[in-house]
């Protein structure tokens, strides 16, 4: 029965160990180059998503 929590705690380390070494490949893959443009479009994205629901809310409360 004591054995039961290490092995959840060694099964959850190595989740986060495989999860991690995961991201850092596809990070180092990319380069810095496409990450800044990815988070760039995002912030794009997100502005005009904002933009856009807030005109919708204002348009509606007229009616």
């Amino acid at each position: 029965m004591e054995g039961e929590p290490m092995k959840a705690t060694t099964n959850f380390q190595l989740g986060i160990g495989t999860g991690g070494g995961t991201l850092l490949s596809v990070v180092v893959q990319l380069g810095m180059h496409d990450m800044l443009k990815t988070a760039v479009l995002a912030a794009i994205g997100a502005a005009v998503s904002f933009a856009v629901t807030w005109a919708l809310q204002r348009w509606a409360r007229k009616r």
